[in-house]
């Protein structure tokens, strides 16, 4: 799960990590009572939308900035606001679509004299938290690691130990701070650890990690993204949720304890386990093809949950085909098969379908789909199934 800037920012601001003062705008407030409450002029105006590269970004109608914008006086905030907040940002990841701005942060500019950054989250080959912090900040790691691998300082965590004052400590003398500045600096990692692990985070980026003109540390911006298994024992980071920032598929799904993920293809699929279904997609990138979703109904899927799973599916305007991978154990074949069918009798579907039925009730299942009247092609295997559909969308 992730959430907006100005939600990591008070979250960061929760356990003592300083950061810039900032307010955040909504559409519909108003503007000129909240600039003429600031307590300074210059004003950093900053789109809220779940999309990085925002600055480099640009808007539909070209306002001539991006999504970060330093306004010299409170009038000139006052006609930035105006022009982002109901607007579409596009950046590089949020793809030619954009995203509409509904909300904006107000920061108080800082001047700068050193940038880093600095980051904690879940390294999947080690499986440790890793802390990393480089002298190059204000830039995304995958540069910073390509140009100046030697600026990227990694520590490694031991769950059982957690983060020390001496590996902090470690890291500060690697980047040649001064005794006061290390102790800051130490300090303010100890404190973003502390965070990753109460909120059970699984990326605490702060980039740009700052020291201002007096020589203290300040987090200009950060990222937080949250293990989505943990949300039930944190029901305040729920609460942060802004599905508008989310596929509306996705959160549908997600209401009926589905596990979708919108993808760029072209291929639906419709599986049961996790495993299962990277597996048909990977079968169906190895023959040509380009999965456009990753859907897991789970193990023990009832009728209605398989229902919906299909007509999420169909709302994908892409889509070319389907291909339904079944391996019935406790979720049946033929409650699969009916599934399909009240879906299908409820759409106009007319596109090609390929299903691999194996486990509980395969031959009911088939025998339902048989006689739907659907256009249904079936497989003896995996590879088949993913060969057939791959060849019938081209």
């Amino acid at each position: 799960m992730n959430i907006h800037e100005y939600q990591a920012q008070n979250l960061l601001k929760e356990f003592n990590v300083p950061v810039p003062f900032g307010r955040v705008v909504f559409s519909g407030d108003d503007y000129q009572a909240i600039l003429e409450a600031l307590h300074f002029d210059k004003v950093c105006i900053k789109a809220q939308v779940h999309a990085g590269g925002r600055g480099a970004g640009h808007f539909k109608n070209d306002l001539g900035y991006g999504g970060v914008k330093i306004a010299s006086s409170k009038k000139e905030a006052l006609d930035v606001i105006n022009s982002m907040i109901g607007n579409t940002l596009v950046t590089e990841q949020t793809g030619n679509g954009g995203k509409i701005v509904h909300k904006v942060y107000l920061a108080e500019p800082v001047q700068i004299s050193q940038e880093y950054y600095a980051a904690i989250l879940v390294d999947r080959d080690l499986r440790r938290p890793v802390l990393m912090l480089s002298t190059e900040g204000g830039i995304d790691i995958e540069a910073i690691a390509d140009r100046s691998p030697e600026k990227l300082h990694k520590i490694i965590i031991e769950p059982s130990m957690g983060l020390t004052i001496s590996q902090t400590k470690e890291l500060a003398d690697q980047i040649g701070l001064p005794m006061e500045q290390a102790r800051e600096l130490s300090d303010l990692l100890l404190q973003l650890y502390a965070l990753f692990v109460a909120k059970d985070c699984s990326l605490i980026e702060i980039n740009p990690l700052v020291l201002d003109k007096n020589g203290h540390f300040l987090a200009i911006d950060s990222k937080i993204n949250f293990d989505d298994n943990a949300l039930p024992r944190h029901p305040d980071i729920v609460k942060l949720r802004d599905v508008e920032e989310e596929n509306p598929n996705e959160v549908e799904a997600l209401q009926y304890n589905l596990n979708y993920i919108a993808l760029g293809g072209n291929i639906a699929c419709l599986v049961n386990g996790a495993g299962l279904a990277m597996a048909t997609m990977d079968l169906i990138q190895y023959h040509g093809g380009q999965p456009a979703n990753f859907l897991d109904i789970g193990g023990g899927a009832n009728e209605e949950q398989i229902t919906r799973a299909f007509r999420i599916i169909l709302k994908n305007s892409n889509i070319r085909g389907i291909v339904v991978n079944i391996f019935g154990g406790i979720v049946k074949c033929n409650a699969v098969a009916q599934g399909i069918v009240n879906a299908a009798q409820t759409t106009s579907f007319s596109l090609p379908m390929v299903v691999r039925f194996e486990g509980t009730n395969v031959e009911e299942g088939k025998e339902v789909l048989k006689s739907s009247g659907l256009k249904i092609t079936f497989a003896n295997d995996l590879d088949d199934a993913a060969n057939k559909i791959v060849n019938l969308c081209k």
